[in-house]
């Protein structure tokens, strides 16, 4: 994760040049907003992956003389499938709709997005998920 933290950083500093240099030549607004922004999101992917890099033990991708079996085995915990991001789906959809149809609607995906959010959330404190 040390080498995936560095390019990231280095990207963000690349970003960060070129969203100063579109902002100086074409002053215009909204570009030069998403470069700020991607500037952003870059630093905040490589400090992360640099803070995780020193909490964790050395990878075998972080190793010069590492072969393909040296990173085999348990990667770590991904989460079962779930129905919760459909319901949030939707109800987001019926969310937007209602600007264009009427605020009226906002009534009914409410409580969809909910039923979604509250889902997700508890989604391992019951059914064949739920930790025993």
């Amino acid at each position: 994760m040390k080498l995936q933290g560095k390019m990231f950083v280095w990207l963000s500093v690349f970003i960060l040049v070129m969203a100063i240099v579109y902002g100086v030549w074409s002053k215009e607004p909204a570009g030069t907003t998403a470069l700020f922004l991607a500037f952003g999101l870059s630093v905040m992917i490589g400090f992360y992956l640099s803070y995780t890099a020193r909490r964790v033990d050395t990878g075998a991708m972080d190793n010069q003389e590492a072969d393909v079996a040296d990173d085999a085995g348990e990667v770590g915990f991904f989460s079962p499938y779930s129905w919760q991001p459909l319901a949030l789906g939707l109800g987001g959809a019926l969310a937007f709709l209602s600007i264009a149809i009427g605020w009226w609607l906002l009534y009914f995906s409410a409580p969809v997005i909910m039923i979604g959010l509250f889902g997700w959330v508890f989604e391992y404190y019951r059914g064949e998920s739920q930790n025993q």
